[in-house]
């Protein structure tokens, strides 16, 4: 089992981990060997979305998730400055080389060329709510920051839907996605509506308190 990355953060402006950071975790931890084997020939770029503490991307670089033996571009994308900065502060003190770790703030993967991402990991603001919150003018609107990462508009899928309707402009050829979803996204009826373009698999489907999460992986057919 691979340790847990440890974090150290002002959780009342950064979104602090949860069951759906640990369930992400565990499903990279499981997909390791299969990432490693897709990606073992070259520069890969490696993109979270919502980095929020930084726990993810930093299990990927200590852990070479891919495991390529060569050079892995990190970039770490949040809209929340102080997210950006708590991932840096995690990459430092878990002991990883920041040399090849980029900090983003940005709307989704507005920054990035197309096509451009070899491994996306995306845990959205997947609870449903009337609205998707506003990006604040104020730095330290700190109870702002912390509802962009949780509430996602209608059936709480606003956000998502924007990473899935530009899915194949945003990942390589080889690309994968993994995204996760609670119930309520109805993750079942997205990956019918997908499944014509998509691989689509269902990596692992957990209950976490009241809530059932599920992460998908998505790859393009054929390759």
């Amino acid at each position: 089992m691979l340790p847990t990355p440890y974090v150290k953060c002002d959780y009342e402006k950064v979104y602090e981990p949860s069951e759906d950071s640990f369930l992400l975790l565990d499903i990279l931890e499981k997909e390791r060997q299969y990432l490693a084997d897709r990606f073992s020939k070259s520069l890969n770029v490696v993109c979270e979305i919502g980095v929020g503490s930084g726990i993810v991307t930093t299990f990927m670089m200590q852990n070479t998730i891919p495991s390529a033996g060569h050079l892995n571009l990190y970039y770490a994308i949040d809209v929340n400055p102080w997210a950006l900065e708590s991932t840096l502060t995690t990459a430092d003190i878990n002991n990883c080389k920041k040399s090849y770790l980029e900090p983003v703030q940005a709307d989704l993967t507005s920054s990035f060329r197309t096509r451009e991402i070899d491994l996306l990991i995306f845990n959205p603001p997947y609870v449903p709510a009337e609205d998707v919150p506003t990006i604040p003018e104020e730095t330290d609107d700190q109870d702002k920051w912390l509802d962009l990462a949780l509430l996602g508009g209608e059936d709480g899928m606003d956000v998502t839907n924007k990473v899935l309707d530009n899915l194949e402009a945003i990942l390589s050829l080889r690309g994968v996605a993994y995204i996760l979803f609670c119930a309520r996204n109805k993750p079942e009826e997205i990956a019918k509506r997908m499944e014509q373009i998509w691989d689509i698999k269902l990596i692992e489907q957990r209950k976490a308190g009241w809530e059932i999460l599920s992460v998908y992986r998505f790859q393009k057919k054929n390759l």
